[in-house]
């Protein structure tokens, strides 16, 4: 059992630097200008809460 917790968490460890990584890669060094304007266009990284809040609100 213990070899498993050990290859466990030593996957873990690389799914994470993966992560860290890939977030690196997208994010700061912006490689893919184009999927920065695709979010932007789909209104993901608008702070659009309180149309979000009075449509839950007119629901009730």
């Amino acid at each position: 059992m213990k070899t498993f917790e050990r290859i466990l968490i030593k996957l873990i460890a690389v799914q994470f630097l993966f992560l860290l990584c890939s977030q690196l890669f997208f994010h700061k060094w912006n490689v893919f200008p184009e999927l920065k304007q695709l979010t932007q266009y789909e209104g993901v990284t608008d702070q659009n809460f309180t149309e979000l809040l009075e449509t839950f609100n007119a629901k009730k």
